[in-house]
């Protein structure tokens, strides 16, 4: 019996990491709502599927009994974390996800006592959300240990999957937020602009959004002020600001099911040649009460690609005991080298 189940698995995302686990010598049990989808899926990678869906505690049980760890991979995760990890803790298997939400992050922090009594490991954002930018984050730190103050910037290339999409969608007209002293607090949708230098990507201009690093930066380096941004075309900034005023229409339920409607009309996401011919950057700056400044840089693999790699790269660790029992972080869990090991090169710079 395989003691990997991958939940959310005929997804886009779940696929490729379905793909690169079969790879890796890995036979997962693949799982998900869908019967008809997860048994194609199944079928094509010669392996066993479960379909159920998480309002079925009867049904996850079943699932889960004789697993060891969950990787799950069905978002947006807001909707969809508290079921499968609430099951796994009581089992006291290990829970993985690639999410990227703030509001996750923080909801399995706030697990992590029971995940620690139960020894399970709680490690959500195995994927491109957010390896590069959580190990960067504490590479800085580490520089610069009296770091008061850090800003991120990602920049990613080939487009995002439906998926991301989706969880885009449903962040749309409810603002941003930083972490001010230690406390996540909100801040309005495109707050501030900057320009970053992220070497072979150029400068760009980029723009503060809820990223997960918000949560994922302060529980790996202790910093308590924190602001994350990324590349966004001029006119999707000029809507972001706009939306500061349009939250109520953008939340509305007839509004999100029309974008949502369009949404999944579009291509599930980057196809193998975009994917192979793109990277990913990543900026940090780190600041201290001194005014003493730090910054460094990271490259890496397209993000669904390298989600891919780091999160069967995480299953396997978790599974040879090389993370504690309780909440995590991928650079708490594995050190700030991780990304480093999956390819990514880091570049340190004078500011």
């Amino acid at each position: 019996m395989s003691e990997l189940l991958i939940y959310g698995a005929y997804g886009y995302t779940g696929r490729l990491i379905v793909a690169e686990a079969v790879r890796a010598g890995l036979r997962p049990v693949v799982a998900g709502r869908d019967a008809r989808k997860i048994q194609a899926l199944a079928t094509e990678q010669h392996l066993t599927g479960y379909a159920f869906d998480l309002n079925d505690p009867e049904a996850v049980a079943k699932a889960l009994a004789g697993r060891r760890l969950v990787l799950h991979c069905a978002g947006p995760f807001s909707q969809t974390f508290r079921p499968m990890a609430a099951a796994c803790v009581q089992r006291g298997l290990h829970y993985l996800d690639i999410t990227g939400e703030i509001e996750v992050f923080e909801g399995l922090a706030g697990m992590d006592a029971r995940a620690k009594s139960s020894g399970s490991v709680l490690l959500p954002g195995v994927g491109f959300d957010v390896v590069p930018t959580d190990c960067l984050a504490l590479h800085l730190k580490q520089r610069l240990p009296t770091a008061t103050q850090l800003a991120l910037a990602f920049m990613g290339g080939g487009g995002f999957s439906r998926g991301t999409r989706r969880t885009m969608l449903e962040g749309l007209g409810q603002g941003g937020k930083v972490r001010r002293d230690g406390r996540i607090v909100p801040v309005p949708a495109a707050w501030k602009t900057r320009d970053v230098d992220f070497g072979a990507g150029g400068r760009r201009r980029v723009v503060t959004i809820p990223w997960g690093d918000v949560a994922t930066a302060y529980h790996s380096t202790g910093i308590g002020n924190i602001e994350t941004y990324t590349v966004l075309p001029r006119a999707q900034i000029r809507f972001l600001a706009m939306s500061r005023h349009l939250g109520w229409l953008l939340q509305s339920g007839l509004m999100q099911r029309r974008l949502r409607a369009r949404l999944d009309r579009q291509r599930p996401g980057p196809d193998d040649a975009t994917r192979e011919r793109t990277q990913s950057h990543v900026w940090c700056e780190v600041r201290d009460a001194a005014g003493r400044v730090m910054q460094s840089r990271l490259r890496c693999a397209n993000g669904y690609s390298f989600t891919a790699q780091s999160a069967v790269a995480a299953v396997r660790r978790v599974l040879a005991g090389e993370a504690a029992p309780g909440f995590q972080t991928p650079a708490k869990a594995f050190g700030a080298g991780f990304v480093q090991a999956l390819g990514a090169v880091v570049e340190d710079l004078t500011p």
